[in-house]
């Protein structure tokens, strides 16, 4: 048992520093390529931020471990815009001042919406179609919304968080990049593996194990963006980045268990339903400007752990 816990160690580290190293590499070679600030912010960040999630459940999925897959992804959405975002707050008080974002929030709440759906309803290739149709749709939608804005506040933030004011050599972020991936792969693989191997052994929730474990090895690029990106006072960017990543995680992430697995989760209904009640209540904070000083974030940090009953 001892071997295999260390070996989930190393796959938490692993993820942690290599997904943190692809987000940044992935983002200074896009401005590199010549995107916007405000795309590579409002796009790239997002896409980026989900792929550490993305890789795991999709590991999961292919490894037989569908109820891991499933409750990783629902977990991680979850964990995101309570624990991360409140961390962010308490690092320094958040107030958004970008308008795009507030756009972008409606497009996350209706792709965590549907996906939510989809697993009410039960994953099958149908709802993977649906969830890869939504997916282009919303990339769509965004990539207009930022080229509609492109001096929008998470511009100005996206150049001074990836230092890409002067131009990135692409002979340090491309092997930035490809060993960042390369980690992300590894320890995805040791996570997924050893988690797997405890569980049974302990006769542990899968659920649970997938909701909370193995969403914050995945979360953990993330939550180090966020509380380097608070100090910085790039507030906008933060957020816009867990939109973003719930966005793509719910769709990306849905559609690719959803080809590997079949079925309806046995996760709580309530957990699936609260997943959207969180982000309609981030979007409603955003849409009305409140600021999300200290005390509210340490709220947020506690519904996490409020939405752990949930799961029996």
């Amino acid at each position: 048992m001892l071997l295999p816990i260390a070996l989930i160690v190393l796959g938490l580290v692993i993820l942690a520093f290599a997904g943190d190293h692809l987000m940044v590499g992935l983002g200074r070679l896009a401005g590199r390529l010549g995107l916007q600030p405000v795309m590579v912010g409002v796009v790239v960040m997002g896409l980026v931020a989900s792929v550490p999630e993305i890789v795991v459940a999709a590991t999961a999925g292919l490894g037989g471990h569908e109820e891991l897959a499933t409750a990783s992804l629902v977990g991680w959405n979850i964990l995101n815009l309570t624990a991360v975002l409140g961390v962010g707050g308490l690092t320094a008080p958040l107030m958004i001042r970008s308008l795009l974002l507030q756009r972008e929030a409606l497009l996350s709440v209706a792709a965590v919406t549907i996906f939510a759906i989809t697993l009410l309803e039960g994953l099958s290739w149908g709802a993977a179609v649906t969830l890869a149709v939504a997916l282009i749709s919303a990339v769509v939608l965004l990539v207009l919304l930022a080229r509609a804005a492109p001096h929008d506040m998470v511009a100005a933030q996206s150049a001074g968080y990836l230092k890409t004011a002067e131009l990135p050599r692409l002979r340090t972020e491309v092997p930035r990049t490809l060993v960042g991936l390369a980690g992300v792969l590894v320890g995805a693989q040791l996570l997924v593996i050893n988690t797997s191997e405890v569980t049974a052994r302990a006769g542990a929730s899968p659920d649970l194990v997938g909701f909370t474990l193995v969403a914050f090895a995945a979360a953990l690029p993330i939550l180090i963006t966020a509380i380097r990106a608070q100090r910085h006072g790039y507030g906008d960017l933060l957020v816009g980045a867990l939109l973003g990543g719930n966005l793509c995680n719910s769709l990306a992430g849905g559609a690719i268990v959803a080809l590997v697995t079949a079925g309806a989760p046995t996760m709580a209904s309530t957990v699936i339903v609260a997943m959207v009640g969180i982000i309609g209540f981030i979007w409603a904070l955003l849409a009305r400007g409140i600021p999300l000083s200290r005390g509210p974030s340490a709220l947020l940090v506690v519904a996490y752990f409020l939405a752990l009953p949930l799961l029996t």
